[in-house]
């Protein structure tokens, strides 16, 4: 860690510092004393999310870090670890584009190391881009936007090799047939899980993301982060909603993900479906731009990732609702007539 960092003194409340029984007035904070619902600060903490996540997940509640999406702990793990200017972190390319946002916002170098034409990893090419200054190396797996999990072996020779931080981003983990590494957190401390609750639990409106580490850096990034981070309705809302089981739309988005791709692998305008362990599809076609207008005329948007290196010609298509993939691929269709 930075050493400004470790001694850093966090922003303390007297609601922190207040060891005795219940509360029965709240005069020390300079809040509006006539009651809403909203007019108090919210649990900094988040303790009650802590813990019934904690249940979810089956890890200890002092291991997990929430924040405000999973940019927020992004952002927060380049603070925590990499010196400006001096230090370096690592990522795969193509993948999720806030590592890059935020590595430049930190001004910390980010080196790109491009996976192989099937996006795969060559971990050997990834080590050999450390150095004695690399603090982070950013894997996202299932990764976006090719859509595929690492096999476990590949995770763990990095994880061993290393002996920097390693950010493990599962976002899409739930789509996966295999388990992520969130059993394993006891074995490899240098590790930090990314997961959220925008993708399988669906609430992306609420902007809720997760972080799974070893005591030392959970309680760390709590202390950088600003002081009330998750609001009131925030935390009621998800409350309220991870008593929704989510299992049936899980199986539904795989099953569809499973029925759009041998659809589209039909279709002559489509030249690859690249396999996938989350809730889209990359598909490769001759025209991207145009074949993206066509559809943005038809009212459906998907995203153009043909720009990127590695994915020339392709697009990435979200898995929608049966109706929703339907007339996707009704339009797909017409394309080809």
């Amino acid at each position: 860690m930075r050493e400004n960092i470790r001694n850093l003194a966090p922003y303390s409340t007297a609601r922190d510092e207040y060891q005795g029984g219940e509360i029965g007035i709240f005069i020390d904070a300079n809040e509006n004393p006539y009651d809403n619902g909203y007019n108090r600060y919210p649990d900094p903490h988040q303790k009650q999310l802590k813990a019934r996540i904690a249940q979810i997940k089956g890890i200890e509640p002092q291991r997990i870090f929430i924040g405000n999406g999973s940019d927020e702990p992004i952002d927060l793990l380049f603070r925590v670890f990499c010196e400006p200017k001096v230090q370096n972190a690592v990522a795969i390319a193509p993948s999720y584009g806030m590592y890059k946002v935020a590595a430049a916002t930190n001004d910390v170098p980010l080196r790109e190391v491009q996976l192989e034409a099937d996006f795969s990893l060559d971990v050997d090419k990834l080590l050999n881009a450390t150095d004695e200054n690399t603090r982070l190396i950013w894997i996202c797996s299932p990764n976006n936007p090719s859509g595929n999990l690492f096999p476990a072996e590949t995770v763990e020779k990095i994880l061993r090799n290393f002996h920097g931080m390693v950010v493990l981003d599962e976002a899409y983990i739930d789509f996966a047939d295999r388990p992520g590494f969130l059993s394993r957190l006891d074995e490899f401390p240098n590790l930090v899980i990314l997961q959220t609750l925008s993708k399988a639990w669906g609430m992306a409106g609420l902007r809720l993301g997760l972080a799974f580490a070893r005591e030392e850096v959970i309680e760390t990034l709590s202390r950088v982060k600003y002081p009330y981070n998750i609001n009131v309705v925030t935390q009621k809302l998800v409350l309220e909603r991870l008593e929704n089981p989510i299992d049936d739309q899980v199986r539904e988005i795989v099953s569809e993900r499973r029925k759009l791709a041998e659809e589209m692998t039909r279709l002559p305008l489509i030249k690859k479906v690249f396999p996938s362990d989350a809730n889209f599809l990359l598909i490769r076609v001759d025209d991207p731009r145009g074949v993206y207008n066509r559809l943005i005329e038809a009212g459906i948007i998907v995203r153009d990732r043909s720009r990127i290196r590695g994915c020339e010609g392709c697009l990435r298509v979200s898995i929608g609702t049966p109706a929703e993939n339907e007339r996707v691929l009704d339009v797909l269709k017409s394309l080809d007539a």
